[in-house]
C-alpha cells in the first residue's frame, strides 16, 4: 500500500531527540522510560503512532476496541511504528444525559490538545458509536496529522421469533405494539433487548452505520472496513491493516486535508442517499468541513444528494440488517453500483491507502443484490434530503428515504396539491411536554394535526436532543394511523423511520420561528418549493416577536453543568454543524502552529 516516502524529522523527535535542548529533551525522556520503554525506542526516529481509545465500560457500543486496539498495536510495530494508546472522553449515544449529541464538541476539544500537544507523529481514530465518528474526524480535521478511522463494526444482527430486529428501529414498532396492548411491559424489554446480541453499535443504517460509512466513503477508512461485523474475525484482521498503513501515512505525510477535500464531501452525500442514511450526517459532515474550511452547506445535501436512489435494503428504510450489509459488499459494493450508473460525482478523490475512492471500487462484486440493489432497480428513485426553508426556520432537513405509503397517500398525494400538505399544530416545549399531554383527548390531535417539538436544539435542550420523532397518541394508532407529520429544532435517531422534518435552525431558543408558533396554527410544508411556513400574516408574527423579546425570549431550563453554560455561550447552530464558533478559525494546526512550547 505504500508509496514513495522520504525520511523525514518526525515532530515527535523535538520531544525526545533535540540535541539543541539537552536539559528539556532528558525530561520528556525519564518520564517515558519508566513503564518500559527504552531511549534505543524513543530516539530510533521511529514514528510514534497515537491509537484515540473510545472503548470503556461507559461506552458498550465502541467497547470492543479494547480488544481491537491490541491489533493496531500489532500492524504499527511490524510497520515500525511505536504505540501509544490513549482515552478519549466517552460518549454513549444511549447512556448519556441528557443527550451524548451534548459531548460531541468537549470529545473533539480534548482530543485537539492530545494530538497537538503531545509527541505524535499520527493517530489511529477508532470510530464507533454516533458521535466518535465526527468529534475524532472533527479534532483529526483541525490539527491535520496523518490520520486513519478504524469502525468497531456493527453488533451481529438481531433476532426475535423468526425476525430481524434492529437496534433502535424495533423500539418504534415495539412501543406500537404495547400501546395496542398486544404486548406487557416484560415483553417489551425483551423485543427490544434482542436487537443487540453482541459488542459493536447498532446494526441499522442508524447514525453509526451511516458515520462509518461516510468515513470510508470520505477516504478516511481502508475500503471495505466500516460494514464488518465487530465479532468478525475481518474486525481484528483489518484492525492490524490499519495500525501498519497509519505507519506508512505518516511516512509518507498523507493528512486528513488531502483526503477530505470538497470532492470527498460530496461523494459522500451522494453515498449517504444511497445507503438510506441519517439525518444526523448533515450536522456532523458540515462540522468536519468547517473545521477543514471546506464549504458545505445543506443546500449542498439537497443539490448534491436530492436526485440520488436508495439503494442499500436495511432497515429503517428497508428490510436487512448489518451482517447481510456487510455479506453483500458494504461501502465498495455501494460505490461500485454507483460509479456503473454515473453517479459517484468524484471516483478520483484519494483515500488512506493512497489510492482513489475509484481506484478501490471499480469492479467490486454485488453479493446479494437483495441488500444492496442495483441502481436500475432501487427501493426509491429519489432518496436525499430536501432543505426546508420559511418562516418557521431558515434551514430544516426532510429524510425522503424513509416516506412510507401510508404516509404519502394521506399526506402527499392531493392531485390539486402534490407533495404538500396543511395542517394546525399541537406544539410540544420539550420532550416532557409531549408525554404529559400527548394522549389526552382535550388537545383535539387527528389525522390531519402537525406535531412540533422545540426547545430541543443545541441551545435549548442541551446539545440537540433525539426527540422531533413523536408517536400519534395511543387512539389514533389503534386506527391504523402509526405517524404523523413531525417538526422540530431537535434531532431524530437514524434508527427511527419517520419522515420528520428536523434539525430546525435557528432553533426556538435564539429565537427562531418556532418560538412563535402557536397550538392550533395553520402550517404548510411544500416540498416541491421547499417551504415550510405558519400561515399567519407578518404583522402578527411580528406581534408575536415583540410580546416574545418582551418577555425575555424563548425560555430554556437552567445550566446544571459547567460545559452546558460553555458550550450554550458559543455553539452553532444545527445548519452550521453545531460547532463551538471559535474553534474554527484553528484549521491545520501542526502546519500552522508549529511545535508547541516547552512545558518546564
Amino acid at each position: 500500500m505504500a508509496g514513495p516516502t522520504t525520511k523525514k524529522k518526525y515532530r515527535s523527535q523535538e520531544w525526545f531527540n533535540n540535541p539543541d535542548n539537552p536539559g528539556m529533551t532528558a525530561l520528556y525522556l525519564e518520564r517515558y522510560l519508566n513503564y518500559g520503554l527504552t531511549r534505543e525506542e524513543l530516539q530510533s526516529g521511529k514514528p510514534l503512532i497515537g491509537i484515540a481509545q473510545t472503548g470503556n465500560d461507559l461506552s458498550p457500543c465502541n467497547r470492543h476496541h479494547l480488544e481491537l486496539a491490541k491489533r493496531v498495536r500489532e500492524g504499527i510495530r511490524e510497520a515500525g511504528g511505536i504505540a501509544f494508546e490513549f482515552p478519549t472522553h466517552p460518549i454513549q449515544e444511549t447512556g448519556k444525559r441528557p443527550t451524548a449529541s451534548l459531548d460531541r464538541n468537549l470529545a473533539y476539544l480534548s482530543l485537539v490538545e492530545i494530538l497537538y500537544g503531545y509527541p505524535l507523529d499520527g493517530v489511529v481514530l477508532t470510530i464507533g458509536c454516533d458521535k466518535t465518528t465526527p468529534a475524532l474526524l472533527m479534532a483529526a480535521a483541525t490539527v491535520n496529522i496523518p490520520a486513519i478511522a478504524l469502525s468497531v463494526g456493527p453488533m451481529l444482527n438481531g433476532w426475535h421469533r423468526g425476525e430481524r430486529t434492529g437496534s433502535g428501529t424495533v423500539v418504534w414498532k415495539a412501543r406500537e405494539l404495547l400501546a395496542a396492548g398486544e404486548i406487557d411491559y416484560e415483553g417489551f424489554l425483551d423485543v427490544v433487548a434482542s436487537s443487540a446480541p453482541s459488542v459493536g453499535y447498532c446494526n441499522t443504517m442508524g447514525t453509526a452505520t451511516t458515520m462509518n460509512s461516510l468515513a470510508e466513503a470520505l477516504g478516511m477508512q481502508l475500503p471495505g472496513s466500516a460494514a464488518i461485523p465487530a465479532p468478525y474475525r475481518e474486525r481484528g484482521q483489518i484492525s492490524y491493516l490499519t495500525g501498519k498503513r497509519i505507519v506508512e501515512m505518516v511516512e509518507e505525510d498523507l493528512k486528513p486535508s488531502d483526503i477530505m477535500t470538497r470532492e470527498a464531501f460530496e461523494n459522500a452525500i451522494v453515498v449517504n442517499s444511497a445507503i438510506g442514511g441519517s439525518t444526523n450526517a448533515p450536522i456532523h459532515l458540515n462540522a468536519v468541513a468547517r473545521h477543514l474550511g471546506v464549504p458545505l452547506d445543506n443546500d449542498d445535501w439537497q443539490r448534491v444528494g436530492h436526485h440520488v436512489p436508495l439503494i442499500v435494503n436495511l432497515q429503517p428504510a428497508g428490510e436487512y440488517l448489518g451482517e447481510d450489509y456487510h455479506h453483500a459488499g458494504g461501502v465498495p459494493a455501494v460505490v461500485a453500483e454507483l460509479m456503473k450508473a454515473d453517479l459517484l460525482p468524484h471516483p478520483g478523490a484519494k483515500t488512506v491507502n493512497g489510492k482513489s475512492i475509484g481506484e478501490n471500487c471499480a469492479g467490486v462484486e454485488n453479493l446479494d443484490e437483495k441488500v444492496i440493489r442495483p441502481v436500475s432497480a432501487p427501493l426509491k428513485e429519489e432518496a436525499g434530503f430536501i432543505n426546508l426553508k420559511g418562516n418557521l426556520f431558515d434551514s430544516a432537513i426532510m429524510k425522503t428515504s424513509v416516506i412510507s405509503e401510508e404516509f404519502r397517500d394521506r399526506y402527499l398525494s392531493n392531485p390539486n396539491d402534490p407533495e404538500a400538505f396543511e395542517g394546525k399544530a399541537a406544539v410540544f416545549d420539550g420532550p416532557e411536554d409531549y408525554h404529559a399531554r400527548i394522549e389526552d383527548p382535550a388537545e383535539g390531535i387527528d389525522e390531519h394535526t402537525i406535531l412540533f417539538m422545540r426547545g430541543a436544539g443545541p441551545i435549548g435542550y442541551p446539545g440537540g436532543a433525539e426527540v422531533v420523532n413523536m408517536q400519534p397518541p395511543a387512539y389514533l394508532l389503534k386506527r391504523g394511523i402509526h405517524s404523523l407529520p413531525c417538526i422540530g429544532d431537535g434531532r431524530q435517531s437514524g434508527t427511527s423511520g419517520s419522515p420528520s422534518i428536523l434539525n430546525a435552525s435557528p432553533e426556538a431558543a435564539v429565537g427562531g420561528g418556532l418560538a412563535l408558533l402557536r397550538t392550533g396554527d395553520r402550517v404548510r410544508i411544500d416540498l416541491k418549493k421547499g417551504t415550510a411556513n405558519i400561515l399567519i400574516p407578518d404583522d402578527e408574527l411580528a406581534a408575536r416577536r415583540t410580546a416574545l423579546n418582551g418577555n425575555g425570549g424563548y425560555h430554556y431550563p437552567k445550566h446544571q453543568t459547567p460545559w452546558q453554560e460553555i458550550q450554550r455561550g458559543i455553539v452553532d447552530q444545527f445548519d452550521k454543524g453545531m460547532v463551538l464558533k471559535p474553534a474554527v478559525k484553528y484549521q491545520h494546526v501542526a502546519q500552522t502552529s508549529g511545535v508547541p512550547r516547552d512545558n518546564h
